[in-house]
């Protein structure tokens, strides 16, 4: 882009921004939808600034790529709403998260977070090993050998008892050798 083509760009911004403002607020239902028209006409604009005519001749040019992207956003919100009103009409695939006292859960929140993120990819996403790599950006060999992992430690938090409204073991107790998993309201010996 040369330095006439910015200049060009600018002109016709400062000239015409408000006519196209304008333009797209009496065309579309909210001020907000105006304003991303409005500026993704001049994002437009700047990417195809060798086209832009000269002052004069640049509003009707503005207007058409306006035109244009206010029909894409009636478009795409038609298709937002058809969508909604699908979704909201089929059952949900969807099976809901365990209940806050499952003793699953509460072993999935005492795994490593890296393990955590890949056992619900896999088993509450639905991912297959491939696809849980591409998400955390390594190989499905990777994944494998880390799910591996992370079912292991899983099994083992799932076979340890929840330490879930236990009492914290003072420093003094483990070395008195007294490590025993205390209740809340249990008393101290």
């Amino acid at each position: 882009m040369t330095d006439a083509d910015a200049h060009r760009f600018e002109r016709a911004f400062e000239m015409h921004q408000r006519a196209v403002l304008a333009y797209t607020l009496r065309r579309v239902p909210t001020a907000a939808d105006a304003e991303d028209a409005a500026a993704e006409t001049f994002a437009v604009a700047w990417r195809k600034v060798d086209h832009l005519p000269l002052e004069a001749r640049a509003l009707p040019w503005l207007l058409a790529i306006a035109r244009r992207i206010v029909a894409n956003q009636r478009r795409g919100s038609g298709r937002r709403l058809r969508l909604g009103v699908r979704l909201r009409s089929e059952p949900s695939p969807i099976a809901p998260p365990p209940t806050a006292d499952s003793p699953a859960l509460d072993a999935l929140d005492r795994v490593p977070p890296a393990d955590r993120e890949l056992l619900r990819l896999l088993a509450w996403e639905g991912l297959s090993q491939a696809e849980a790599g591409v998400v955390l950006g390594i190989t499905a060999n990777a994944v494998a050998i880390r799910l591996h992992r992370a079912r292991r430690r899983f099994a083992d938090e799932l076979a340890r008892p929840s330490l879930k409204g236990s009492v914290p073991i003072r420093t003094s107790e483990l070395a008195e050798g007294r490590t025993t998993v205390r209740r809340s309201g249990e008393e101290r010996a």
